[in-house]
């Protein structure tokens, strides 16, 4: 019989920690709006990862209530940013960021 690995916190947190770091890199290096909406939703995920993580380990819920709060800002942060999206592609037939300079103020 082969041991019985037991998942702790320590490994959310460096799931947790992975997600973000992949998240940070996809909104730093791509210029894709798209994939940068979608590294976005990943640094979210990592810290609503954080947040049920801690709130298991302390026996307490309020972690887990503030990761349905960000997963409603979230929801809204896609709306408002595929909004954008849809405005952008209308208006210079492309996704890319580098050819958004209409949205600076």
């Amino acid at each position: 019989m082969g041991a019985v690995l037991e998942v702790g916190t320590l490994h959310y947190l460096v799931l947790s920690a992975v997600l973000f770091l992949i998240g940070v890199v996809g909104i730093i290096v791509r210029r894709n709006m798209i994939t940068v909406l979608m590294s976005i939703e990943l640094v979210l995920n990592s810290v609503n990862l954080n947040l049920i993580a801690f709130s298991y380990s302390h026996g307490d819920l309020t972690g887990q209530i503030f990761a349905i709060f960000t997963i409603a800002v979230a929801a809204g942060e896609a709306a408002v940013g595929l909004g954008i999206l849809v405005s952008l592609f209308r208006l210079r037939q492309t996704t890319e960021l580098d050819k958004a300079t209409e949205l600076s103020g």
